[in-house]
């Protein structure tokens, strides 16, 4: 009678793991697909608010200009 209960106990176990892994999919793909709107979202805003159309661009290191060499320029007599 034992052997018969542990096979149930077993069978109910593998069912549970069973859901969990369908649950925690189906999570993933909403969390997925939430994810990505909220992305397009965002990209949407910052189009918007010209994050993207030319306004203020942010730049990692300071401007451009900071990084040129200044070379002072020579004249020849002749």
């Amino acid at each position: 009678m034992g052997a018969v209960v542990s096979c149930i106990e077993s069978i109910f176990r593998t069912i549970g793991s069973v859901l969990m892994a369908i649950v925690n999919g189906i999570g993933s793909i909403l969390h997925a697909i939430i994810s990505g709107i909220v992305a397009f979202f965002d990209i949407i805003i910052s189009f918007l608010s010209c994050g993207y159309c030319g306004g203020r661009r942010r730049r990692m290191g300071g401007s451009r200009m900071s990084h040129r060499r200044h070379h002072a320029t020579t004249t020849s007599r002749i």
